[in-house]
């Protein structure tokens, strides 16, 4: 396969790399590909071609990298075949704060409280100790809900290879997809709190 138009050739990501549209993914295999469609396109092996090939060759290259991303690592799988599935476009990244799933709103209370107590009391011993204790939870129930959702991708294989429907299995994915999101945010909160993200160590640092 050549350079040229490889990027208008290929409908997604699964495609650029030969593979069915399915969650299991034989990584070191993906990897190999990888590596030869990384040689094949890379802008670098196309210096001595015209302007307009080059920048397929620059199109194409930037086109296998996304896919390599998307593809190597299950969770943003999931989130590449629920796009790829619903016909919208991949956000890499966003900004947008994940609003909390109905599931975990009453268990976020005691959270919400401990965080208040902090902002009202200030740091003491016994704050820190909860705060770090509820981040701990945290952490442990998003785990949770990644290894639910990666161990469900043989449930949508199976269910691609029988031909059946498979929308209730995307919208399960879309509410742990949600959930993880949302802890996610706690999680960082929780860590602000503490004095403990990455824009604290900086600003202690400085001092």
């Amino acid at each position: 396969m050549e350079t040229s138009g490889f990027e208008e050739m290929m409908s997604d990501y699964f495609e650029v790399f030969g593979l069915p549209r399915k969650l299991q993914v034989d990584l070191e295999a993906l990897q190999r590909r990888f590596y030869e469609l990384s040689r094949r396109h890379h802008p670098d092996f196309h210096q001595g071609a015209d302007a307009e090939a080059q920048a397929q060759a620059l199109k194409a290259s930037a086109l296998v990298n996304r896919a390599y991303r998307a593809l190597r690592d299950p969770v943003a799988r999931v989130q590449y075949l629920i796009a790829l599935e619903e016909g919208r476009e991949v956000r890499e990244e966003t900004t947008a704060k994940p609003k909390a799933p109905m599931d975990l709103l009453a268990e976020m209370l005691e959270v919400q409280e401990a965080l208040e107590e902090t902002k009202s009391g200030g740091l003491t011993e016994e704050t820190t100790g909860r705060l770090r204790a509820e981040r701990q939870r945290l952490e442990d129930r998003r785990r949770a809900e990644e290894t639910a959702l990666i161990a469900a991708a043989t449930e949508w294989d199976a269910a691609v290879d029988a031909g059946q429907d498979r929308a209730p299995l995307l919208e399960r994915f879309k509410q742990r997809l949600a959930a993880r999101a949302y802890l996610g945010t706690v999680i960082d909160d929780l860590t602000q709190a503490l004095g403990e993200d990455e824009g604290s160590h900086v600003a202690h640092r400085r001092h």
